[in-house]
């Protein structure tokens, strides 16, 4: 009894959520103390594990990337799509999910978490002047989203495609001189937008920014009539500029950090015909469980369990403040406009598996029940065959079928934990804008989240890429 209690105690700390277990991490990222913010990373047991490694190479090319290390941040990018083309979620991970929980799993990422490995790694490239690697990376894009369009039907209407990756591509494609394929890449992203009938995107309007870039891109290559098309369908028109004489900047401001995950616990109801429901964050859900999922040696039926608790995840968007960046350059002002919102993507990411998460949690707790029968079954088995004693034969049988099944209850309650993880070290919210620079020396001064920041750029001609990181 002592041992297991001493057990389960272990399992209640081992069952911490993500954000906590890298809340002093965290913290130092956000303050930018990096190097302590480094020492805790690789000091961490729990993102250590081989089935959090994944996010140790997304932390640890992310951290490098802000201190500038850029090469060093792509090695730990790299590591972590080798380590996505090795793993695979196999027959043991799924037997521990469900006998326990999901985060006993090998955390695969997510969808836009991997699209952000292009991102980082494009500008990486551009920052170390390898434009060539920068432009493998847009083509990747390329493969993740059509990887990404093959795991859903064709009119489902999941996230599919990443817009903002998309604009990526487009750039480098266009600081390549691949007017074409940049112009591809922007009607892409703006057909994504457009899907949506106030032209929004997961949080996030549609950049006119992005409209004008697809409406020079298709005049360099001589779709006049494609500019005449999307003006109708966008309703904004086409602004011929001049080419300045040192090029453009375009200028990504990320501001604060991604929604954290974390865990709440629903109530899911039996109608008594099998159908449970779930009235959770996102609303309410229905859906069946087959009597197939109870252990075979029970008799129950499913309609037995007619009030389960279980554990989902839920995001808690970062809060943000809201007032615009400004952005002033040989006198005159320049303000960002919103390009990708990680704070509403998530959640309705979430939101859109929904039901497979609330019913993997409904099973995994239907399971756990189970077990905890099958345990009492079998501790009162064994005590009455241990004495002859025909009274003590069911006054020990109960006992230790009470024991059995109280101890497996509590272990099954101290595993019930939702997947918490995520990469929380990702932007909330980017912003971005086009700037002209003069030939030469360029001072620009950023004015964002009440913080300021100066950098010269050199106009040399053509497309340049800058990033500022503003995680707090």
């Amino acid at each position: 009894m002592r041992a297991f209690y001493i057990i389960s105690l272990f399992v209640f700390a081992s069952c911490a959520s993500y954000n906590n277990k890298l809340s002093v991490y965290y913290n130092h990222v956000g303050s930018g103390n990096y190097a302590k913010a480094q020492s805790d990373l690789s000091s961490n047991s729990f993102i250590n594990q081989e089935r959090n490694k994944l996010l140790f190479y997304f932390e640890q090319g992310k951290l490098c990337h802000l201190q500038g290390l850029y090469d060093s941040s792509n090695k730990f990018f790299n590591l972590a799509d080798a380590f996505l083309e090795e793993k695979r979620k196999n027959a043991g991970d799924a037997i521990k999910a469900n006998l326990l929980n999901p985060m006993t799993q090998t955390y695969l990422g997510e969808d836009f978490e991997r699209f952000m490995i292009h991102y980082y790694k494009a500008l990486n490239y551009l920052y170390l002047n390898e434009p060539d690697g920068a432009r493998v990376e847009a083509r990747r894009i390329t493969l993740s989203n059509t990887a990404l369009e093959d795991k859903f039907r064709p009119t489902s209407n999941r996230y599919k495609e990443d817009a903002f990756s998309l604009i990526v591509q487009g750039l480098v494609y266009e600081l390549s001189g691949e007017a074409n394929n940049a112009f591809i890449s922007y009607r892409n992203a703006v057909d994504l937008f457009l899907k949506d009938p106030g032209q929004v995107y997961y949080g996030t309007k549609l950049p006119k920014e992005l409209v004008q870039d697809l409406y020079k891109t298709a005049m360099q290559v001589g779709f006049n009539d494609q500019v005449q098309l999307y003006e109708r369908k966008t309703g904004i028109e086409y602004k011929k500029s001049e080419a300045a004489e040192g090029g453009e900047l375009v200028l990504f401001i990320e501001k604060g950090m991604a929604p954290v995950k974390i865990d709440q616990r629903l109530t899911a109801t039996n109608n008594g015909s099998g159908v449970f429901f779930v009235n959770g964050p996102y609303g309410g859900i229905s859906f069946p469980i087959d009597n197939g999922y109870i252990p075979p040696n029970k008799q129950n039926s499913i309609n037995e369990f007619r009030v389960i608790t279980v554990s989902l995840p839920v995001y808690a968007p970062q809060t943000l403040r809201f007032e615009p960046t400004v952005i002033s350059i040989n006198q005159k002002n320049f303000t960002a406009e919103p390009v990708h919102s990680i704070n509403d993507l998530a959640p309705e990411i979430l939101k859109e598996r929904l039901g497979k998460e609330i019913a993997a949690a409904v099973l995994r707790a239907i399971i756990k029940r189970s077990t905890e029968a099958v345990a009492a079954e079998a501790a009162r088995a064994a005590a009455k065959s241990s004495t002859k004693d025909e009274k003590k034969k069911g006054v020990n049988g109960e006992a230790a079928a009470l024991t059995a099944g109280l101890l497996m209850n509590v272990f099954n309650t101290a595993t019930e934990k939702a997947d918490t993880r995520n990469w929380q070290s990702l932007p909330a919210a980017i912003q971005y804008v086009r700037i002209p620079l003069q030939k030469g020396t360029n001072e620009i001064t950023i004015n964002a989240m009440g913080k300021q920041k100066k950098i010269t750029i050199n106009g040399r001609g053509g497309l340049q890429l800058y990033n500022w990181c503003l995680l707090k």
